[in-house]
């Protein structure tokens, strides 16, 4: 008997829903103006590939396209993108993760209030890259410890986090921190979609035999859903999508978990269970597969 148990939490969370459902409508209302998004809207390749199919194109420079209507990705943008698109005609919509905006509102008080601003976070991600604007370009960004070389000697330090951080890093480099700061403010910004979907993968791993990982490998937090894994010693594959799924993957396995990240589409996740269930009945009794939370895939 083996069992396909689905992590609670797993796939689309507040943010990606409001961004999908912003764009779409977008799409439907656009009065023949080309809609486009600055960089993809999610970071996931087969919703990308969906909103392309309904005519909402990701751009990554704004001289490249007719003005049109411009959202605004989940992540944010800088400023400078959002101001020079004003000037050149675009209509801007916004479909900013409201607990990104919250982050970059922190970002920005911190900084009118004279702390040297630290985004603890990865430099590349677009998110960080939309909150150090917000700061004027004046934030730190602390990826690793060697980074926390930066404030040594600041006497205010105020502290924000990518939204999608591991909070066992987040900790981790708060600690660090902590120890060559006098005054520190400190604003816990991982939104709170991001602390349940890790804590309910970390407790799946620890009872599964093997772990699936689904969503975008450009995807943050998936990424992160993956290493936490991973740390339980358990056999983790981080996939995009079902045809990557190896069969020699299961031998053996009579409990096999699925976590998902934030910006995976929930047909994504039934397409990997389908293919589990089809390769599991060729290797073990057809009888004995039984799956556990699948309602929180049908009803997403």
């Amino acid at each position: 008997m083996f069992k396909i148990i689905l992590a609670k939490n797993a796939g689309f969370c507040f943010g990606v829903k409001r961004a999908m459902s912003i764009a779409k409508k977008t799409a439907g209302n656009s009065s023949n103006k080309p809609v486009y998004t600055f960089g993809p809207l999610i970071h996931n390749p087969q919703a990308v590939s969906y909103l392309e199919s309904i005519g909402v194109h990701s751009i990554s420079k704004l001289d490249e396209v007719q003005p049109g209507k411009l959202i605004v990705r989940s992540h944010g943008l800088h400023p400078q993108i959002i101001t020079a698109a004003k000037e050149k005609g675009f209509e801007i919509i916004d479909a900013t993760c409201p607990f990104v905006r919250r982050t970059q509102d922190f970002a920005k008080t911190l900084l009118k209030e004279n702390y040297e601003v630290v985004v603890i976070g990865e430099a590349e991600h677009p998110e960080v890259v939309g909150i150090v604007g917000h700061t004027d370009g004046k934030a730190v960004i602390v990826e690793n410890e060697s980074d926390i070389e930066k404030l040594v000697g600041r006497e205010k330090i105020g502290i924000v986090t990518q939204t999608t951080q591991s909070m066992e890093y987040f900790q981790f480099l708060v600690m660090k921190i902590l120890e060559i700061g006098n005054e520190i403010k400190i604003y816990k910004t991982i939104c709170g979609a991001t602390q349940k979907r890790q804590k309910a993968t970390l407790e799946l791993a620890e009872r599964a035999d093997i772990m699936l990982i689904i969503g975008g490998k450009n995807s943050a937090n998936t990424t992160h859903l993956a290493q936490l894994s991973g740390k339980t010693g358990k056999p983790t594959y981080h996939i995009e999508k079902s045809d990557e799924i190896m069969p020699a993957w299961l031998k053996g396995k009579t409990i096999i978990g699925i976590s998902a990240g934030a910006s995976t589409p929930a047909y994504v996740i039934k397409e990997v269970i389908s293919k589990l269930e089809s390769i599991m009945e060729k290797i073990s009794d057809p009888s004995g597969s039984r799956l556990l939370y699948k309602e929180e895939v049908v009803n997403d």
